[in-house]
């Protein structure tokens, strides 16, 4: 079968080496940093003396794609989360806490019982899901569901920023819906919260790269494609900094790569180019994981609060109107609300803010409209990345399946049977 190359070793590229070697064919990968995952990876921080993840991921169990690629590599094992969908949360305004928890089934009776419920929100507020289900063309979320009274400032605002990486009002509204009916509209047994027990790598990647090598996968790290070398409508040569690679005929090229690199390797490529930044801080320090491993936060800087042993860590979404304050700023914050979240106290542990300025493409109408499918104006180049029309935000999730959908696309061509 002939070789696949694939530039760009995070979630998307892997998702289609495995896919790729699945059907039989050889893979070889290109990754221009020193290790493989993208945004999805951990590391070794010198500052904290430990290692961390590059942010925090909340996977559901609704997650299918997801959770079907960590089966594939052996990995599902890794994830952790409580037995049952429960999401605490606290006002930082009010010190009022709640956890909501739905139930199991499909009819959502959990939305009359004030023990499971977001305080303050009624019945009539939960038609806001039902408009927001068959939401389309190009309102906000907060046009679709900003009339929900408590429930959309104290859940459905909260989830929707975290979906979409994306302030509600320019939030398109239809990609929060495809969340909602992959997960919540399903019942609360796709609403399970999961995340990795150790980290983002030794989840999603190094059982990736293991299962690939076994196979006969090949990575090569730091080699940075400079420019695809193209002759009567197929890519002929990756120019890389190692020097050319040759693509023989047959051969095939899956671009997995963020969508400014894309651009710029594929003149004309119209993609996303407007972005929002995402701020996590870690601190380190010990503190008990609660019921769920985790607590969502109303009315501060930071959002969620995600405990590991030794590590506390928060998240900041659709950051753009902070991302610019200085480290210190954002982590005396975050220590604040985070402190009160856990009922911790003393001085601030040590810390690292880690600012991605470009963590996602804006989820507005505007950008979505720039999302590319996988088929490209080259016999042999197909694209793949959370960024591509998955027909979803910016997730772990999309990212698994548009390296799927770039997958099937070259198999679905008879030149590569």
């Amino acid at each position: 079968m002939p070789l696949i190359h694939i530039i760009g070793a995070g979630l998307s590229g892997l998702a289609a080496g495995i896919a790729l070697t699945q059907a039989g064919h050889r893979v070889t990968l290109y990754e221009s940093g020193p290790a493989a995952g993208g945004r999805c990876r951990s590391y070794h921080d010198r500052e904290l003396g430990c290692r961390i993840d590059n942010g925090n991921h909340l996977l559901l169990s609704g997650n299918r794609a997801a959770l079907a690629y960590l089966a594939t590599i052996g990995a599902a094992n890794t994830l952790t989360g409580p037995a049952r969908p429960i999401f605490p949360f606290m006002d930082l305004a009010t010190g009022e806490r709640w956890t909501v928890a739905p139930n199991l089934g499909r009819i959502p009776w959990w939305v009359l019982s004030p023990s499971r419920n977001v305080p303050g929100a009624r019945l009539r507020n939960y038609a806001a899901l039902a408009r927001l289900r068959f939401a389309h063309g190009d309102a906000s979320v907060a046009a679709t569901l900003g009339h929900a009274g408590p429930l959309y400032r104290r859940l459905l605002e909260p989830l929707a920023v975290a979906a979409l990486n994306t302030p509600p009002d320019t939030g398109l509204a239809r990609l929060l819906a495809a969340v909602v009916n992959a997960t919540l509209a399903q019942g609360g047994a796709a609403c399970r919260p999961l995340v990795p027990a150790t980290g983002l790598s030794e989840s999603f990647i190094d059982p990736a790269l293991t299962w690939l090598a076994a196979r006969g996968g090949t990575l090569h790290t730091n080699r940075r494609i400079t420019a695809l070398a193209i002759d009567c409508g197929a890519v002929r040569e990756l120019q890389t900094t190692a020097g050319p690679t040759g693509i023989a005929p047959g051969e095939a090229v899956v671009l997995a790569v963020p969508p400014w690199i894309a651009a710029t390797l594929l003149p004309g490529l119209v993609a996303p180019d407007e972005y929002e930044a995402i701020v996590n801080v870690h601190f380190r320090t010990q503190a008990a994981t609660g019921p769920a491993g985790f607590i969502g936060l109303v009315g501060g800087l930071a959002e969620w609060v995600f405990v590991k042993d030794g590590v506390v860590a928060t998240t900041t979404s659709a950051a753009n109107r902070v991302v610019d304050q200085p480290a210190e700023a954002l982590a005396a914050t975050s220590w604040a609300e985070t402190a009160r979240a856990l009922s911790l106290s003393g001085p601030m542990p040590p810390w690292r803010v880690v600012k991605e300025k470009r963590a996602t493409f804006a989820a507005t109408a505007a950008q979505e409209r720039r999302r590319p499918g996988p088929r490209t104006a080259l016999s042999n180049l197909v694209l793949a990345g959370d960024w591509t029309a998955t027909g979803l935000p910016a997730t772990i999730e999309g990212a698994i399946r548009s390296g799927n959908t770039a997958a099937t696309t070259l198999l679905s061509d008879p030149r590569m049977r």
